[in-house]
């Protein structure tokens, strides 16, 4: 373990650098890096993918333990870390990690494989949680587009509980290209759509599947839309337009994940 001793100013550079990574996706995107706070998540990072571990002083004082060997660690006050971190109750430890981007291979190396693709999603929170719900669901890939919420956006992070670290995701600047490779793989999509001629529930999912799902407020793109094989919606009740686009992906997986059980 590396200690270069106690940081106590909110001015010192390393500091700055913890705030500018948890408040710019292009700072992160740069560096190849991004912040994951708490012990929870801390436990399941990968030793490899760490490249830095800043505790505050009470933490590192209530929870004696030893670190990954070569991995800097920096003490900080409470009141600096307190500073730094992204939430209003800091749990101590922030990690600063490698990101990942996954190869097309990656997301489609399955038997059957089973794939979200989003686009504009903006919700940094709902993202987390689709992140989440898609590694519990049995998703083999995400694909999204890069005008969505940043993966690695502290929220996100937060919201996945640590399936941002397992879940491949592969950004992309054109989803319509990224659609049609799938397709050509043999992967039938699937729009979720109010428009859909057929509920959810009456497709065959067994197969190589992916779904095509919109952004919260105006849904998916027409361009996109096209692309599908397949429109389907989700019956709804009363007089709610639609579901939270994190609602309606968690419909969707788990329907794929019941008829595959």
């Amino acid at each position: 373990m590396e200690n270069a001793g106690m940081i106590t100013s909110t001015g010192n550079g390393k500091v700055k650098r913890l705030v500018q990574l948890g408040t710019s996706a292009r700072a992160r995107n740069e560096a190849g890096v991004f912040l994951a706070e708490g012990p929870r998540i801390f436990r399941e990072i990968p030793e490899e993918d760490l490249t830095g571990i800043f505790v505050s002083e009470s933490f590192m004082a209530e929870n004696a333990r030893s670190f990954p060997a070569g991995v800097p660690v920096e003490v900080l006050t409470d009141r600096v870390f307190a500073h730094a971190a992204d939430t209003e109750t800091p749990q101590g430890i922030l990690a600063v990690v490698r990101q990942k981007q996954a190869s097309f291979r990656e997301i489609t190396n399955a038997s059957a494989p089973f794939l979200l693709v989003l686009e504009r999603i903006q919700n940094p929170g709902n993202l987390g949680t689709m992140l989440r719900t898609a590694e519990c669901a049995g998703v083999t890939g995400i694909m999204i587009s890069k005008d969505s919420a940043d993966i690695y956006n502290p929220k996100t992070v937060r919201g996945s509980m640590g399936s941002v670290l397992r879940v491949p995701v592969l950004c992309m600047d054109d989803l319509t290209e990224g659609v049609r490779m799938l397709k050509e793989s043999g992967i039938r999509v699937f729009a979720a759509s109010l428009d859909g001629k057929n509920a959810y529930c009456e497709e065959c999912y067994t197969g190589g599947t992916a779904f095509l799902i919109g952004s919260e407020g105006s849904g998916l793109s027409k361009k996109l839309s096209a692309c599908a094989d397949v429109q389907v919606r989700i019956p709804m009740e009363g007089r709610a337009e639609s579901l939270n686009a994190a609602a309606a992906s968690a419909v969707l997986m788990y329907e794929v994940h019941r008829q595959r059980m």
